[in-house]
């Protein structure tokens, strides 16, 4: 099972506001053993946020969604969720008597009277309005709920709200895969040497090595190694010991030059 992450919202491809969810799930995923294996970015036309998550649902991947589930003209992401799965919109009972608890909480903490049928408030009950048969994702912020159909799970767009509520959904639901398919990177320098002489050596190390994937990061203006290439490989960690030892065999009879090694 993999991971994938949809990012909703304008202001991101805009460039109004910066992505800082991408880094966060990757944090959050490595911290468990995790990885993250795909992501989009998609803004807020309907037509493409349904193609997007339409593609998450038939992916059979764990998806979080972020971004799109207020109530404002703008937020299309539940309704495009239930378009993409062919069902209708429903009031989850159960978002309706959190969201009321928080209007009820604010309407305190301001002295004023609750008054759950004020236009305003009715139109707050919207934001617990999922695709029929959602389970609600808790809000330890503000008890407003997201929501998860299956393995794609929905959270707001404010890291405050959405980091615990996806660090909860893969607590809750995915704690048996945490830590059991623990990877690790194994990597050395390499300079004076282009990547077309080295691709043949990469591409047999991984019909040898099936479990490990290889990679080659270029840099041409690194500040502390300059012109090189970080050649490594990656999986599990047994696999990659095997690995990364015939890499460094293979490398030195290629005669090029190694710089510092690295583990991550």
């Amino acid at each position: 099972m993999q991971f994938g992450l949809v990012i909703v919202g304008d202001e991101i491809l805009s460039g109004k506001r910066e992505d800082k969810h991408l880094p966060k799930v990757i944090e959050l995923l490595r911290a468990r053993g995790l990885a993250l294996a795909w992501a989009r970015y998609v803004g807020d036309d309907p037509a493409r946020l349904e193609a997007a998550l339409r593609d998450a649902f038939a992916s059979g991947d764990v998806v979080f969604s972020c971004g799109g589930i207020g109530a404002t003209p703008d937020d299309h992401t539940r309704q495009c969720a239930a378009r993409a799965l062919g069902v209708e919109l429903q009031l989850h009972p159960q978002a309706r008597r959190l969201i009321l608890e928080r209007m009820a909480d604010v309407a305190h903490e301001q002295g004023l009277p609750f008054e759950p049928d004020r236009p305003d408030n009715v139109h707050r009950l919207n934001m617990g309005v999922f695709p029929a048969g959602a389970e609600i994702i808790p809000n330890p912020y503000n008890k407003i709920p997201g929501f998860s159909v299956g393995h794609v799970h929905f959270v707001p767009g404010f890291p405050v709200m959405a980091w615990p509520m996806i660090e909860w959904v893969i607590d809750t639901r995915y704690a048996h895969l945490a830590h059991h398919a623990r990877h690790v990177e194994r990597s050395v320098v390499v300079f004076g040497a282009m990547e077309a002489t080295l691709t043949p050596l990469m591409e047999e190390l991984e019909r040898r090595h099936g479990a490990i994937k290889v990679f080659s990061l270029p840099s041409v203006d690194h500040p502390v190694h300059g012109r090189h290439i970080e050649l490594g490989v990656k999986g599990e960690p047994a696999a990659v010991e095997e690995a990364y030892t015939d890499l460094l065999r293979g490398l030195r009879e290629h005669g090029v030059r190694l710089g510092p090694e690295l583990v991550r």
